[in-house]
């Protein structure tokens, strides 16, 4: 399946994803992430898509792998917190 949203956060940035999972598995086949955020290093974006791969499209499971790539890659971002993106994510498969 593929789903695109364009999500504008609250007192943030605009954040877009193009989604691409499969449905009987529920696990995101590839994903692109791009809007008018900020985000440093900038090849964060990269690294959160390949990570994001193969992951289960739940709340939970996306959250703790957003969070831990944050923090394992020390990313700083300006514009939207991991519970947003987690929040556009799913509104992909809504």
């Amino acid at each position: 399946m593929e789903s695109k949203v364009i999500n504008k956060i609250p007192n943030g940035k605009l954040l877009k994803i193009n989604l691409k999972y499969d449905d009987l598995s529920n696990k995101i086949i590839d994903i692109k992430i791009s809007g008018d955020f900020f985000i440093h290093p900038e090849e964060s974006i990269d690294i959160i898509e390949e990570y994001l791969k193969n992951v289960k499209l739940s709340e939970k499971n996306l959250k703790n792998k957003i969070e831990s790539i944050f923090k394992e890659k020390s990313m700083e971002i300006i514009g939207f917190s991991s519970d947003d993106l987690v929040k556009t994510i799913l509104m992909c498969k809504s």
